[in-house]
């Protein structure tokens, strides 16, 4: 079971990828990155973590995105053929972030 969850996860990352690419009309648009997607057990919600290549612009991003994910629904029950699709609740990704903090404790570790 585990298997399909991550199945319908990467189906579901990859076309709301593509929609943001090609479908959006934003500017803003183009450099967002789709970097995780979860699934609930019962299919009902979508946790999508994205990014853009300006962090400034991430949270305008997020926002946008959560403003038009009614419409980012609709596109991505076309393009899948599942029974339901789930409601989406768009995330900023703060993984590039955490890293670098991390790599600065340990660089100031191996400093001392």
């Amino acid at each position: 079971m585990a298997n399909k969850h991550q199945r319908v996860a990467s189906l579901i990352q990859k076309n709301i990828s593509d929609i943001i690419l090609f479908e959006m009309k934003s500017p803003l648009m183009k450099l967002v990155s789709v970097n995780y997607c979860t699934v609930t057990n019962d299919y009902s919600y979508a946790k999508i973590y994205v990014s853009h290549l300006k962090e400034s612009e991430t949270d305008k991003v997020v926002e946008a995105l959560n403003k038009s994910k009614g419409l980012i629904r609709s596109l991505l029950s076309k393009k899948m053929d599942i029974y339901k699709v789930p409601e989406l609740q768009f995330y900023k990704d703060d993984t590039y972030e955490k890293g670098q903090r991390i790599e600065a404790i340990i660089a100031d570790i191996n400093k001392k």
